[in-house]
């Protein structure tokens, strides 16, 4: 795989089970690039550690006066320099592309787990986690894969070079074959410290993004109440905590590469020290001692790639262990299905609660509580992130249908639906059945104004349609995302709309006139709008009241305001003091209408209700009656 083929057909099925094994998987899955650097990786080191026996041989050669011994070390020279500089730019070149490539599989797979769990991945993992997985973890797990074919060059050009020297030179050769091995593992006793270290940085530093995600989705509510400063202090300590826990981490790195220079340094002045003293007593040439010096001298640069791959471990371990966390996360259904694709029709049922939103027709679902709402909402779009019975669409249960026919049947708008950058004619570009224009749909959520709001902050653009809109769409208030996202559901125009809450962050007046618009756009097609606005329920053709999970009530709006204290309570927002009161003087007024149906007047005279009593005592006439009930109905 190289880079201009990217991204990748099929990113594959990966191992989520830890972040070792996940990693591991991935260096499987680009394994010829793997090799592809090993081999160059292996050209570059070996050319490079042949430097120090070619310049060896040359001194000798000039030590013995030998014209053709010279030239036989210069030729291997230059061979040498030609294997470094072509192994050195091919490896870099299959470095890159084995980092950038793992680094996309990982994105890859992070999108298309995203698309499938869809709004219930940010219920399972916070919004910043995703965040920092696709952006940061991801350079951080490409570089541990890219660096292990380097590590493995290093590591057996070592042991070559190694055996070279003993031949070469055994008295040397031994020493450099019993130093290495301690320059190598001195700094494994540090390691661990230096990983909790990394880890805790990383940790910090995941706080902190999920924090400035989180401020910035919500700085507009912020400013409106005033809290972004208390939101920055937070983001400053929490900002400060990463800074702090990285010095503490950059500490035991440096202590880490300093042992990297001090041992190798001591290695090079006991192999210098032996040396000499094996030329003064004539066992080794001068040759011979500067080829093994260099030799020394030349392995510290492989040694370098011992300290590369255990930071790159360290810092890639909780990076593989967040994104295989992600990873791991599946829907409750399958989403290929039990039956054929298909685009059922007819009545929208949920067997749970009780639901029926007849096909065709507007209904309005109250509920109390607005997580079980969203809850339901999710399940009547079929596949939802929690087991339970499937909703029904016609009879056809949708979560035995292929998701995308589930999508296509029954589509969800929840109470926070995202709007991607980039013109308003890309935004409104959406799967659709082509019966609703982009125009109709604008005008049905009552979005003039947004489009206004949106060619005044585009810079030449003359046609709404061209203008940008910003990501998430954050240069407008919460109303005109609403209306806007409200307008991409209804191009869509599917046999089942289920929207929840469209229309909490506009006025009454714009709400009233959505109603109007939705409900006219709509006919014909099923609607279920779950919601308390009375400007929305008034406009249902069927209202279904929910409570504790099961419908309580199922009628008019103004019928269940009269009918059903629950419901007036949710819709009214009464507290329970108002609605203590209301129930009495309920059954104040059965009681005085009952006074009035039992009265008995006696040949036409009114006397006969001078002794009717109201539920307090009192003596009432005919006129108290009408006059009490009057109140009683005016204060209710």
């Amino acid at each position: 795989m190289q880079i201009q083929d990217l991204p990748f057909p099929d990113p594959g099925v990966p191992d989520a089970r830890s972040g070792p094994r996940f990693l591991w998987w991935l260096f499987r899955n680009q394994l010829g690039g793997q090799l592809k650097s090993l081999a160059w990786g292996l050209l570059h080191f070996a050319s490079v550690s042949a430097l120090p026996f070619c310049v060896g041989l040359a001194i000798q050669a000039v030590v013995d006066g030998s014209g053709a011994g010279l030239a036989v070390a210069g030729g291997l020279m230059a061979l040498c320099c030609a294997g470094n500089a072509v192994g050195d730019t091919f490896l870099h070149r299959a470095a890159v592309t084995n980092w950038v490539t793992a680094a996309a599989r990982v994105q890859q797979l992070l999108a298309r787990k995203t698309a499938l769990l869809g709004s219930a991945l940010t219920r399972r993992v916070a919004a910043g986690e995703v965040v920092a997985v696709s952006t940061g973890d991801v350079e951080k797990i490409g570089w541990f894969v890219e660096a292990v074919s380097r590590f493995t060059a290093a590591a057996l050009t070592i042991v070559l070079v190694c055996a070279a020297l003993v031949v070469y030179e055994p008295a040397l050769g031994v020493v450099v074959v019993l130093g290495l091995p301690v320059l190598a593992l001195a700094v494994l006793p540090l390691l661990p410290r230096a990983t909790r270290r990394a880890d805790v940085q990383r940790e910090k530093a995941g706080r902190a993004t999920e924090l400035a995600s989180d401020t910035v989705a919500g700085l507009r509510v912020l400013r409106g109440i005033g809290g972004e400063e208390l939101f920055l202090d937070r983001y400053r300590e929490a900002s400060q905590e990463v800074r702090h826990a990285a010095v503490r981490s950059a500490r035991m790195w440096s202590l880490i590469s300093a042992i990297q220079v001090l041992l190798p340094g001591l290695l090079l002045i006991a192999v210098v020290w032996h040396g000499v003293h094996l030329a003064r007593e004539g066992r080794i040439g001068v040759g011979e001692l500067v080829t093994v010096y260099s030799s020394v001298m030349i392995l510290t640069y492989p040694l370098r790639h011992f300290e590369e791959i255990a930071m790159a471990y360290s810092f890639s371990r909780p990076s593989a262990k967040r994104a295989a966390r992600v990873l791991a996360l599946e829907r409750a259904t399958d989403t290929a299905g039990s039956r054929a694709a298909e685009a059922p029709a007819g009545d929208l049922y949920d067997p749970d609660t009780g639901l029926l939103a007849s096909a065709g027709r507007f209904t309005a679902v109250v509920c109390g509580d607005p997580d079980a709402a969203g809850r339901l909402a999710e399940r009547l779009g079929g596949h939802p992130s929690e087991e339970g019975t499937s909703a029904l669409l016609g009879g056809v249960p949708l979560d035995e249908l292929p998701l995308e026919s589930a999508r296509t049947a029954v589509l969800v708008q929840d109470k926070d639906p995202v709007l991607l950058s980039g013109t308003l004619r890309e935004l409104l570009d959406v799967p659709a059945s082509g019966a609703v224009d982009a125009g109709d749909a604008l005008a049905a959520a009552q979005c003039g104004d947004v489009l206004a709001a949106l060619v005044q902050g585009s810079l030449g653009a003359d046609d709404p349609m061209d203008a940008r809109v910003t990501e998430r769409a954050r240069s407008l208030s919460g109303g005109q995302r609403q209306r806007l996202a409200l307008a991409r559901s209804l191009i869509t125009d599917p046999e089942a709309l289920v929207l929840d809450e469209p229309t909490s962050a506009v006025d009454s007046h714009t709400e009233a006139r959505i109603a109007e618009g939705v409900r006219s756009l709509r006919a014909g097609r099923t609607t279920v709008v779950f919601t308390s606005s009375p400007l929305l329920l008034d406009r249902a053709d069927r209202i279904v009241f929910l409570h504790d999970g099961k419908v309580a009530a199922v009628g008019a709006h103004r019928e269940l305001l009269h009918t059903e204290p629950r419901y007036r309570a949710v819709v009214t927002r009464e507290t329970d003091e108002e609605t203590a009161a209301h129930r009495e003087a309920s059954q104040a007024e059965d009681g005085l209408t009952k006074a009035l149906d039992d009265r008995r007047p006696l040949n036409g005279d009114r006397t006969a209700d001078r002794g009717r009593t109201a539920p307090d005592g009192d003596v009432l006439g005919d006129d108290d009656v009408l006059h009490r009930l009057e109140e009683i109905e005016e204060t209710a």
